[in-house]
């Protein structure tokens, strides 16, 4: 008889700490660039314009023998409703006999994972010891894309916060993003994360109200907000600069100036996805950004390709998120899940 083990979002978090979830996005990249791994074409749409949407991601990830799916929505009024922003479940197959193994509450596992795209991105595409951490964009993402730099990028000393339409989420953010960093669980290992609360502490954080200035401090910058037009423009870029784009994820997202494209290096998580729904949608569009000078991780991480040359170099990441993150981390979850008998197993 078939079964299929059904993991909750608290389940989810108890498995799930964040190193291992850069080691598992990291691997799907990987195996990517290996034909270890498959992409399938992306089913997006509005669900409510400008208040919701939803995409299905799916893809096959012939490194473990799974096949699967994730469907996620984001509804941006449901703060104010005291219900989670986003919403998902993932389910992975059996690549042997199509069966079905799992069906995760994919919330938690989508945070930590877009996350840690982030800061893979500015792990391997940064100047060398970058200290100044600029995140643009305030809300639920943001934690989690600092705590992942945090953990990927020991130099990191500085972090400044910045909300385009309200300083005061901000302020908000840099009074409790302690508090919030230390909720995450960032190792298993109880001394690590005693580790992990002392990194947390020797970290500034600051309230930024003009963007220009911000970034002429910064030396990696992640972009984690809904915004449909350009909040960087191409001259407030300095030389160096490493920029994580995450925000941008459906048609009609923009975070950057399409310009700044012709001056940097341009890297993805994956070429057909991104210049469909990623940041580099528009410049690809209009011209300014050619298919033949467009990077996939993946083969940076491998060796394969080169990414920055120098310290003078721009460097711009597009993630659009892929469901081989998805897989990768839920295989690992999974696997601990069936050691450690968490979760309900149901017969088919």
């Amino acid at each position: 008889m078939q079964s299929i083990r059904i993991l909750t979002d608290n389940e989810v978090s108890e498995i799930l700490d964040m190193k291992n979830t850069i080691m598992c996005v990291e691997n799907a990249y990987r195996n990517k660039a290996d034909n270890r791994a498959t992409v399938l074409p992306l089913v997006s749409a509005d669900l409510i314009e400008g208040k919701a949407d939803m995409d299905i991601k799916s893809g096959i990830y012939q490194a473990e023998n799974l096949f699967g799916l994730k469907l996620v929505a984001w509804f941006g009024e449901n703060e104010k409703r005291g219900f989670p922003v986003l919403t998902g479940m993932t389910m992975v197959f059996d690549l042997n006999n199509g069966s079905p193994r799992a069906l995760m509450n994919a919330r938690h596992m989508t945070a930590m994972r877009t996350g840690a795209a982030g800061a893979v991105g500015i792990k391997f595409l940064a100047k060398k010891n970058p200290e100044v951490l600029l995140v643009v964009g305030t809300g639920h993402q943001a934690v989690f894309q600092i705590a992942a730099t945090l953990s990927a990028v020991p130099t990191i000393r500085k972090v400044y916060l910045y909300n385009p339409r309200n300083r005061e989420k901000a302020q908000l953010l840099q009074k409790s993003i302690h508090s919030k960093l230390s909720g995450i669980n960032n190792d298993n290992n109880d001394l690590n994360n005693e580790r992990w609360l002392q990194r947390i502490k020797m970290v500034e954080f600051f309230a930024e109200d003009n963007l220009e200035e911000a970034l002429s401090k910064a030396d990696a910058v992640v972009t984690v907000t809904p915004s449909c037009q350009a909040l960087i423009k191409e001259e407030w870029v300095k030389q160096g600069t490493h920029i994580s784009c995450i925000g941008a994820d459906l048609p009609g997202k923009q975070e950057l100036d399409e310009k700044l494209f012709q001056r940097a290096k341009v890297f993805v998580d994956d070429i057909g996805q991104a210049s469909k729904v990623g940041e580099i949608q528009t410049a690809f569009r209009v011209g300014l950004l050619q298919e033949e000078v467009i990077t996939e991780i993946g083969a940076v991480i491998n060796q394969n390709e080169k990414g920055r040359l120098s310290n003078q170099d721009i460097t711009i990441f597009d993630s659009t998120g892929i469901a081989l993150q998805d897989l990768s981390v839920a295989d690992y979850i999974l696997k601990i899940a069936e050691k450690k008998n968490i979760g309900t197993v149901v017969n088919l």
